[in-house]
């Protein structure tokens, strides 16, 4: 019999206390001997702080990035084949979405493996029940461009796109260009086009902000540089 791949979420960033993920999840993180994971080092410090019950050298770490190679992908899918049950855990928040992990998912379905998602926080999901925009239409885009004309591009598309068809327009950026996005999205949207600016999402110090960007260049900028950070905007 296969094992089972189950899809573990992580906290969006240091806390004292465990706030967002469910007691059910880590119970089944305690159980699992093989783990798929982004970063080794980062992985086993969770581990150690939600309490493993099997000690982090007695667990067969595979390590997957951007750049590891789908043949060596494939490869983490023996244990599975050999009945053992896997976790895929992000670095931080959903696995698989914005992740890396995606690929080893699809190649799990391909070999007919289970696939169970785990709950826990999304940054993503957190982000749009706050913005109080539209939660029907909606739509993720990730990383917009880093070139300046590029970006302009994209922010005047999908302002463009999210009047037309009435689409919430969710995207975000590395942590230490923050504040140029921000910048960015002033600059180049219409002032009637609201923009929400979501901001260590779950953490102590969160700060969750929805305006029209009229309004956003009237008042204080925040600060959001090296803040993990969600950027939504809705045209209407």
């Amino acid at each position: 019999m296969k094992g089972t791949l189950y899809l573990i979420p992580t906290t969006l960033g240091k806390t004292p206390e465990n706030n967002t993920i469910p007691e059910f999840t880590l119970s089944i993180l305690r159980k699992l001997d093989v783990m798929v994971v982004e970063n080794i080092q980062t992985s086993v410090k969770f581990l150690q702080w939600v309490g493993d019950a099997i000690p982090e050298f007695k667990i067969d770490f595979y390590q997957l990035n951007k750049n590891t190679p789908d043949h060596e992908v494939f490869s983490f899918l023996k244990p599975l084949k050999n009945g053992r049950d896997v976790g895929l855990l992000s670095e931080a928040g959903a696995p698989a979405v914005a992740d890396p992990g995606s690929k080893f998912v699809k190649m799990a379905h391909q070999n007919g493996i289970k696939v169970v998602p785990l709950v826990g926080p999304s940054s993503i999901l957190l982000a749009l029940m706050a913005t109080g925009f539209n939660g029907q239409q909606f739509a993720f885009h990730g990383y917009l461009p880093i070139d300046a004309k590029k970006k302009k591009q994209m922010l005047i598309q999908l302002e463009g796109e999210s009047r037309r068809h009435d689409r919430t327009q969710i995207f975000m950026e590395a942590p230490h260009r923050n504040n140029e996005m921000f910048n960015s999205i002033l600059e180049n949207c219409s002032p009637q086009t609201w923009l929400s600016v979501a901001t260590d999402i779950t953490l102590p110090n969160e700060e969750i902000r929805t305006q029209q960007i009229g309004e956003w260049a009237k008042s204080k900028k925040p600060e959001l540089h090296k803040r993990p950070t969600i950027f939504t905007i809705y045209a209407k």
